[in-house]
């Protein structure tokens, strides 16, 4: 687990009994996922509020080079080794986390794979099947429920599941069936952690980023700025919010 630069800025912790939402510069954030495409440029536009980012990489060699770019630049970046699919490397995250700062206030579950393009829900092998809802859904599950605990304590958080349109119910199509799927699923995680959440000052959301220009996304989508903005929009939601249990793309509602 890399412990980060010399001199990494450790953030004050909160108290329980005063459940007072901490300003933008003194928030911490994990982004999964988060070493190239929109994850990277997610982190990017989080640690240019100030926050200290958390830039979860699979490669801890590829995510701290990474990372070394972004503190460059001045931004407050940490990578940490991080596989969703990897329940005992998850725990290991969360300790590092609570040793380091002591809470959690904004999880980004970005990590995502398996858009099967070209398969039909009629023939495709379930083991693909299987592994986007290993990453898609499991993987943003076993993130909340290790990190929750990070948050609760302090009445404070921002959950933000990175979903798509092609998962809302009111999309048809038959491409992309396992990712499609999986993110449906996502959706409906996202609407009951919410309502279990209510009132604890913990919101949760999904966001649609839209087609976007990146490995996964191939060409022809938009710039990946652009994208991020929405994502970032639902992590940085000010702390009377009560959006929560939403479904956004560009910062607007869209359908489940």
């Amino acid at each position: 687990m890399n412990s980060g630069p010399e001199g990494l800025r450790r953030q004050p912790r909160r108290t329980s009994s005063l459940f007072t939402a901490p300003p933008l510069a003194q928030q911490i954030a994990l982004v999964s996922g988060a070493n190239r495409g929109l994850g990277l440029e997610v982190v990017r536009q989080l640690a240019g509020t100030g926050m200290a980012v958390l830039l979860g990489s699979r490669n801890l060699t590829l995510g701290e080079r990474t990372a070394q770019q972004l503190r460059r630049d001045g931004a407050d970046v940490t990578a940490i080794q991080l596989d969703v699919t990897d329940q005992a490397g998850i725990e290991v995250a969360a300790r590092y986390i609570e040793n380091t700062y002591g809470r959690l206030d904004v999880l980004i579950n970005n990590a995502g794979a398996y858009y099967d393009m070209g398969e039909l829900p009629s023939s495709i092998d379930l083991d693909i099947v299987r592994g986007a809802l290993e990453t898609n859904l499991f993987g943003a599950w076993r993130l909340c429920e290790a990190l929750l605990p990070l948050m609760r304590p302090f009445g404070f958080g921002r959950i933000v599941n990175v979903s798509s349109g092609c998962g809302s119910s009111a999309v048809e199509g038959e491409c992309c069936p396992a990712y499609r799927v999986s993110k449906a699923a996502l959706n409906t995680y996202t609407r009951t952690l919410a309502a279990e959440l209510g009132g604890s000052g913990i919101l949760v959301n999904a966001v649609c980023p839209g087609w976007t220009h990146t490995d996964m996304g191939g060409t022809g989508g938009r710039p990946v700025k652009e994208s991020a903005q929405g994502v970032v929009w639902a992590a940085c939601l000010p702390p009377k919010s009560s959006t929560t249990g939403g479904f956004f793309r560009d910062c607007q509602p869209i359908d489940w």
